[in-house]
């Protein structure tokens, strides 16, 4: 059924959480894909250089302790795993990939790390279920 699952991940518990329902999911599905995907917040260009560059530098060192921490949690599945790592609005980079990458579903986290912990759930989320071209598995 779901073919080619679609993992978002920030870090955060949930997120990790994410992870461990994604593999479950595709082993139990037998799926094809598990596509794991970083979205990171662009570095405003006004910090100049060198500072602009140590930034992005240490935003992108940091998507990539992330992604090698989920891919660990995901551990070995049946499917083919690829790894993404996008500069942008996290939601619109989850929507954007999931509709070029034809996704059958997405997992993700119900609270990243965002400053709004109290949510129930949280503004990417949110956004996500709202305008997803496939269904979204929320974990908490």
């Amino acid at each position: 059924m779901f073919k080619k699952v679609l993992l978002a991940v920030d870090g955060s518990e949930h997120a990790l959480n994410a992870a461990r329902m994604a593999a479950n999911l595709t082993r139990n599905m037998k799926s094809e894909e598990l596509r794991i995907v970083v979205a990171y917040d662009p570095i405003p260009p006004y910090f100049g250089e060198p500072t602009f560059q140590h930034a992005v530098n240490a935003r992108l060192k940091e998507a990539q302790e992330i992604l090698k921490k989920a891919v660990d949690v995901v551990g070995t599945v049946p499917a083919k795993i690829h790894t993404e790592l996008i500069e942008g609005d996290s939601a619109e980079a989850i929507i954007n990939i999931a509709e070029t990458r034809q996704s059958d579903v997405i997992v993700m986290g119900s609270r990243g790390l965002g400053m709004l912990a109290g949510l129930v759930l949280g503004s990417t989320s949110q956004k996500v279920v709202s305008h997803a071209p496939c269904p979204v598995l929320i974990v908490r």
